[in-house]
């Protein structure tokens, strides 16, 4: 095990299920009310024909498995504490949905010692296995 205590190939995983309430949540979090979002008759005449949860919040549930990653480092005794840097190369691919059950994964993918830094690869998933989002995420080891 590195010095950072984590090993590639390392995961964790949350999963959710999105329900309406979330999604208006969201809204009043984040200020985003565009109809694709918050309004059934403006989104059945979209392209996904019904109302899509916001990509951000999709985004959010990796926070859930990167915070599990950093308490698992934490709880074996790592002098070290892992920190976000934040996200790269996040990708939206397939639209989600209400009532959709979402896993969002993060992988330790690459350690780099001399930065004290290590990249997680981001996932999340929906109840059929397809990939909704990808990207990568960097923790830095203070």
């Amino acid at each position: 095990m590195s010095a950072m205590q984590v090993e590639i190939g390392e995961r964790t995983a949350f999963s959710k299920t999105v329900t309406d309430a979330d999604i208006a949540l969201f809204s009043a979090i984040s200020g985003d009310f565009d109809p694709v979002h918050v309004d059934d008759e403006y989104a059945r005449k979209t392209p996904f024909g019904r109302r899509i949860a916001h990509g951000i919040f999709v985004m959010g549930l990796l926070s859930a498995a990167e915070s599990e990653m950093s308490r698992r480092i934490v709880g074996r005794g790592s002098s070290l504490k892992p920190v976000s840097l934040g996200y790269d190369r996040v990708r939206f691919i397939k639209p989600v949905f209400v009532g959709d059950t979402l896993t969002a994964a993060y992988t330790i993918a690459a350690l780099d010692p001399e930065k004290m830094r290590s990249t997680g690869k981001c996932e999340v998933t929906n109840q059929k296995g397809e990939l909704c989002l990808v990207g990568e995420h960097i923790m830095k080891w203070v």
